[in-house]
């Protein structure tokens, strides 16, 4: 036990060494910038003023936003979904799988969980010993389920899922913006230093850098940002682009896929005013997500369910009321209210 414990200590220290470089890269540049450009480089006072303005305020968005992505704790799957304990204790005796799923099965009955495993199965954790809500996965870094879980980011040495998504979508984007600032702004004194123009000292090194810094790293954050703004744009988590949910009738890349307006609301929320801060507006509860219509079958019931504010109480009851129902979600069928078409299939 002791060599494990001081083994887990030893990778939760080195862990932090991304977040520390990052952190030590950022405080550098802040001096090359402020200092060593604005103060001992740039002549002009008002052109002074005017980068550091804008330099302030791009540096704050960045370093609040990458502060909420690392220190915002992954949210898992609450006791609801674990097994109760006469079930628990039935399902570690049984060795069979089939006999185990169908534990799972009768237990799931009262839960608003309609993804499945890719043989079609519950999808249950052995390690956190819970039902995966939809969307859910174990992260073997954290040791935990994650509520809509996109990955684990070593960079902010926490993993980015429902709780801190958008959080770290505006990390990406105030990164890139005050990378792409210090860049732009850089430029022209590294080419008067490079070609010799400006007199040889001690602030040479720091702007030749730090214009090759932000370019690299500008680089580097607008692909990543690139390709989370089109999963974004898709509904879709990291782990689901690479593999698609599985629902009761077979995988569906697009499952969760609402329209371009709303899956960019899922994540940033109904008030445009809010998206620009880290503070969290995302929609939903993290354990339920509104789902197109996977398959479409006229023999299927229909009822109408809410996606505002109303839309975790109102699953809720039409679980419980149909709780050995297939329930699929189809945003195609909206209007101009808030409402979505649901149809519901019975187990046979």
């Amino acid at each position: 036990m002791a060599p494990s414990h001081v083994l887990r200590c030893c990778q939760r220290v080195l862990s932090w060494i991304p977040v520390f470089f990052i952190a030590m890269v950022v405080c550098w540049s802040y001096y090359a910038y402020v200092v060593e450009l604005c103060i001992f480089t740039i002549p002009n006072v008002g052109e002074q003023i005017v980068y550091l303005i804008v330099f302030h305020l791009s540096f704050f968005m960045f370093v609040w936003s990458y502060w909420r992505t690392i220190f915002t704790k992954p949210v898992s799957p609450s006791k609801e979904f674990s097994l109760p304990k006469a079930d628990k204790e039935q399902y570690e005796r049984e060795e069979r799988p089939e006999a185990q799923q169908e534990i799972l099965k009768r237990v799931a009955k009262e839960l608003p969980v309609y993804t499945r495993t890719g043989t079609g199965g519950i999808r249950y954790c052995d390690r956190c010993q819970v039902i995966k809500p939809d969307r859910c996965h174990h992260c073997s870094a954290c040791d935990t389920c994650v509520l809509k879980m996109d990955h684990h980011c070593p960079w902010v040495n926490n993993c980015v899922g429902f709780s801190n998504y958008k959080f770290f979508i505006l990390f990406l984007a105030y990164a890139l913006l005050y990378c792409l600032f210090i860049a732009s702004t850089v430029l022209q004194y590294f080419i008067k230093f490079w070609t010799n123009e400006l007199p040889d000292t001690h602030a040479k090194f720091h702007v030749l850098f730090l214009f090759f810094v932000a370019a690299m790293f500008c680089i580097s954050i607008l692909s990543l940002f690139s390709y989370h703004l089109w999963l974004v744009g898709k509904n879709r988590s990291t782990i689901e682009a690479f593999r698609a949910p599985v629902f009761t009738n077979g995988p569906d890349k697009n499952g969760f896929s609402l329209g371009f307006k709303k899956n960019v609301t899922q994540v940033f929320g109904d008030q445009g005013r809010l998206w620009p801060l880290p503070f969290f507006t995302s929609l939903g509860d993290g354990y339920t997500f509104p789902a197109r219509l996977v398959s479409a079958d006229p023999e299927r019931a229909t009822v109408i369910l809410e996606t505002g504010a109303n839309a975790r109480e109102t699953k809720r009851l039409l679980v419980h009321s149909v709780s050995s129902a297939h329930v699929h979600f189809d945003p195609c069928a909206v209007g101009g209210d808030d409402s979505v078409t649901v149809s519901l299939e019975r187990d046979s």
